[in-house]
């Protein structure tokens, strides 16, 4: 029987005395529970409702035959994102009682110092060459108002962020983040909805890279964010991949932007039937 906060609350309620509609008690749990004589049935003309013949009985019934040893813990581990593993073994004796996420945050670079506070702590943010930091506190993490974050569309940008000081030199201090893993997306953006700073999102010049940014980040951050379009995206583009606007067309072609800044990008890559890749950027 799959294990969900709704299950939990009504073996709560039943543990507490409630009495619950057996319309509303269905599934094998519950049917062995009453083969066994820890559910009573009680008859309201063609209906019939369910109750426990004791509450401590159902509690250890439970936590015996399936492993939930504290009722009140497992339906706080379902209605709190950050429960631990180690509070789901205590609660149930299994850490994959509930599916969680542990690997949370995101990882950031920088070619440069950048001082940043995390849990109170000052810390500096300057990885060796070939090295990333992550941040899985994203939550008590800050950086100074000034610095712009990047965020880096490609794995490979991301890794050799020193090559491309020469583009992004006007932004001053910056600091790196990455998109990737895919499903670490919605921690980056939480954070940056959570900070005051300037974000820059540095992508692919195509159709699939504007649609990116409008998507995943300048639909949450509005005029915080903006795209990076370097000052000769025209010349690159117009030797770029044709393969690759007319794999993104059948998806994007209608594709109108919100952000009004990125339409010249826009009317050049379908001008040309082009678009370039981040990478290219990598050799200046």
């Amino acid at each position: 029987m799959k294990k969900t906060a709704t299950l939990i609350e009504k073996l709560i309620r039943l543990a507490n005395g409630d009495s619950l509609p057996a319309s509303s008690l269905k599934g094998d749990w519950f049917e062995q529970m009453q083969d066994d004589g820890i559910l009573l049935a009680t008859a309201h003309g063609s209906r019939k409702s369910l109750r426990a013949s004791d509450g401590m009985s159902l509690r250890q019934y439970v936590a015996s035959q399936f492993g939930i040893h504290d009722l009140e813990q497992t339906r706080d581990a379902f209605s709190g994102e950050d429960a631990s593993r180690a509070s789901l073994v205590a609660a149930t004796g299994d850490s994959k009682f509930l599916s969680r996420r542990t690997f949370k945050g995101f990882l950031v670079n920088s070619y440069q110092p950048v001082t940043a506070v995390l849990n109170g702590q000052e810390i500096t943010i300057h990885p060796a060459e070939g090295s990333f930091m992550f941040v899985a506190d994203y939550q008590h993490f800050t950086i100074p108002q000034d610095v712009v974050v990047v965020g880096m569309e490609n794995a490979e940008n991301f890794r050799y962020v020193a090559l491309q000081k020469y583009l992004l030199a006007q932004y001053g201090r910056v600091l790196f983040v990455s998109r990737y893993p895919q499903d670490q997306n919605k921690d980056l953006i939480k954070w940056l909805q959570s900070i005051p700073n300037q974000y820059v999102h540095f992508g692919d010049l195509d159709l699939a890279g504007i649609a990116i940014y409008e998507s995943e980040y300048y639909r949450h951050l509005g005029i915080k964010s903006s795209l990076f379009i370097p000052d000769d995206f025209e010349q690159r583009i117009s030797n770029g991949n044709t393969d690759r606007y007319n794999a993104q067309l059948p998806q994007y072609g209608k594709m109108k932007v919100e952000d009004k800044r990125v339409q010249l990008l826009l009317d050049c890559i379908h001008r040309y039937h082009k678009g370039y890749d981040q990478e290219g950027y990598l050799i200046k």
